[in-house]
């Protein structure tokens, strides 16, 4: 394994890369932008000036920009919370959904198109409904007391995801099979093309209240690693950071779920790149695996609007990408998790 003093500590190497990226992708798409356009279109925006062409303007800032957007801090919300959840249930194999997140949420958006409400309603019943899951899990793990807490939070969590599972199994046969069961679907696979800004700006308070605690308790994350025993020894309220760390990832999970969909594998294979990278020091991995989801998820959109006549799901190209680098990971014996 590569030493740890030889891995790359700087992060602006890959922060310069995401922006390249980010810049890319505006770019990008079904209508083709010249990079002269997007520049006379930008300085339009800065000095409020008129634009030019009124359709270039509309493909970059109220299309492009908003999936940009949600691109970047869905895949650095998705791969803060697989990093976090790897840590503290000491496990390379954990996701953000071990707990019953994306399946709570899942139920809640599935419920809501069900009932044939209001878009902004059925993203904060999708919210609520990931919020619900996890406290159940919680609630259930608390109730039960067994000396490993960590493997009854992850039993418990298969539990309520199964339950959780068949009703959404349910909704769709008592779905309209024309309209309602199409939507569904659809939302399930993950998508960002209807993102607005206003979807942006209703998530952030969410993903700022729950990542702020991931970078302040980020050293005691390595603690935790150790195990609980070893923890408490440390000076660790292990309970009580156990709780605030699956809030916070629970938070930013279901802030990006609600607005997104389901979105697989961001958060199980990109913490093992991150690990790869910079070494298992949380100080470290989070914001690498930020950057690294980040940058993945914009990759992933723009495949996603460029690759065929129909704008195929995330899920669908994230599973494609993600499993087979995860095959390679275990054929090919990667200790970085030591």
């Amino acid at each position: 394994m590569t030493s740890d003093t030889k891995r790359p500590r700087a992060l602006w190497p890959y922060a310069i890369g995401l922006a390249a990226l980010a810049l890319m992708s505006m770019l990008i798409g079904k209508y083709p932008v010249a990079p002269t356009d997007l520049l006379h279109a930008t300085l339009g925006w800065i000095w409020g000036a008129s634009p030019t062409d009124a359709t270039v303007n509309t493909v970059i800032w109220s299309v492009r920009f908003p999936r940009i957007l949600a691109a970047l801090g869905i895949g650095a919300s998705l791969a803060a919370a697989g990093a976090t959840f790897q840590g503290l249930f000491r496990n390379p194999l954990v996701s953000p959904d071990i707990l019953g997140v994306s399946s709570g949420a899942s139920l809640g958006a599935v419920l809501g198109i069900f009932l044939s409400l209001p878009v902004i309603v059925i993203q904060a019943a999708s919210f609520v409904g990931g919020l619900l899951a996890v406290g159940a899990v919680y609630a259930i793990g608390s109730a039960i007391r067994h000396r490993d807490p960590v493997l009854t939070l992850v039993l418990a969590g298969v539990a309520v995801g199964a339950v959780v599972g068949a009703g959404i199994s349910l909704i769709k046969i008592l779905a309209d099979p024309y309209d309602q069961l199409p939507a569904i679907t659809y939302w399930l696979l993950g998508s960002l093309t209807s993102v607005t800004r206003g979807d942006i700006f209703s998530i952030l308070p969410a993903l700022a209240i729950g990542l702020v605690p991931l970078f302040l308790f980020r050293w005691r994350i390595n603690l935790m690693t150790l195990g609980d025993e070893e923890a408490k020894t440390l000076g660790i309220d292990t309970r009580r950071l156990r709780l605030i760390l699956i809030a916070s990832a629970t938070l930013i999970t279901a802030a990006s779920v609600s607005i997104s969909g389901v979105i697989g594998w961001v958060g199980l294979v990109i913490p093992h790149i991150a690990r790869m990278l910079v070494g298992p020091d949380f100080r470290r991995l989070l914001p690498t695996s930020m950057v690294l989801g980040a940058a993945f998820l914009l990759i992933v959109d723009i495949l996603a609007r460029s690759i065929a006549q129909i704008e195929v799901p995330l899920g669908i190209l994230t599973a494609a990408l993600g499993a087979p680098f995860f095959i390679w990971l275990l054929a090919s014996g990667r200790r970085g998790w030591q």
